[in-house]
């Protein structure tokens, strides 16, 4: 083999490994390509997605509000009960003098 048929056939095997790989990548090109269906498919699930965060942020901010709500009435009732449990203390010591009182006014 000569200098000149080593030239052609080098040039023609990286013709062919060219002409393979143009081919290879037109062909994986057409089987990923995304298609109009595709695209208003992908356009549907991100706005449902955006209202799904909609809706989750709504509900975060009306658990806020509530648990605050919550919260409150809790404290408020709490309160309530302290009031409740010191009125009851009262009136069992006043009881208890009253006790005190009638059967000292007995013995005498």
């Amino acid at each position: 083999m000569n200098r000149t048929e080593l030239i052609v056939a080098t040039a023609l095997i990286l013709f062919g490994t060219f002409a393979l790989g143009w081919f290879a990548g037109w062909l994986i090109h057409r089987f990923t390509r995304v298609t109009r269906a595709e695209v208003g498919e992908l356009d549907r699930m991100a706005q449902a997605l955006h209202e799904a965060e909609e809706t989750r942020d709504q509900a975060l901010a009306y658990l806020a509000v509530r648990e605050a709500e919550l919260q409150n009435r809790i404290t408020q009732l709490e309160a309530e009960l302290g009031a409740a449990m010191d009125g009851l203390r009262d009136a069992r010591a006043e009881l208890e003098s009253l006790r005190g009182w009638i059967e000292r006014s007995e013995r005498a």
